[in-house]
């Protein structure tokens, strides 16, 4: 169940809300989190399972499928003990664009934790980890100009918003049961508005 906290401003020219939404129930944030933990994880188990095939399931494949195995359930661990199963996410939309960020409290322990990622990669001269820990970092506020906006989808069974830019630019806006249709109208209305304006 999606929990809104804070004012909503439902002006004509600015809408303000804040939303915590379960990470394991979202279909959007289960996709997402799919593509950047499952892919790359699940093309490591099948490199292994092959290997296994090939040349026999010694113990060193079994340790290295036990160890993913483990780091899954920790991860779980993590995001239950720090997050609460739930992503503290807030959004601004206005005639400038649609600013989606982390809600205070959460962002305060996203970061630490980012911090601590940096510097443990640089410590342990891992570029990947450093970079991983910098760009979760720069999540934390992200901003769209209407003009950049190139595809929408609308989802008003589950209250959520997909808006996407440039190749790294996706904001998805999940919205409130009461407030989803005037945040809907909202965007329509700025890119209509910026379509006439571009073919005047």
């Amino acid at each position: 169940m999606k929990k809104s906290r804070g004012k909503e401003d439902n002006s004509k020219n600015s809408i303000e809300w804040a939303i915590d939404v379960p990470i394991f129930s979202n279909k959007v944030i289960l996709r997402d989190l799919g593509i950047a933990i499952g892919i790359p994880f699940g093309i490591l188990v099948v490199v292994l399972v092959v290997l296994g095939g090939l040349k026999g399931f010694h113990r060193d494949i079994f340790f290295a499928l036990c160890l993913i195995g483990i780091l899954f359930i920790l991860t779980f661990i993590f995001i239950r003990l720090v997050y609460g199963w739930k992503y503290a996410a807030a959004f601004v939309i206005n005639e400038s664009g649609i600013q989606n960020y982390t809600q205070k409290r959460q962002a305060k322990r996203n970061r630490i934790i980012n911090i601590l990622t940096v510097i443990i990669g640089i410590l342990s001269r891992k570029p990947s980890a450093a970079g991983a820990g910098l760009l979760a970092q720069s999540k934390q506020d992200v901003f769209l100009r209407w003009n950049n906006i190139r595809k929408v989808k609308y989802d008003p069974l589950r209250h959520t918003i997909v808006v996407r830019g440039g190749l790294t630019e996706k904001i998805a806006l999940f919205c409130t049961e009461q407030n989803y249709g005037e945040v809907e109208k909202m965007i329509k209305r700025n890119l209509l508005k910026l379509s006439n304006k571009k073919n005047k």
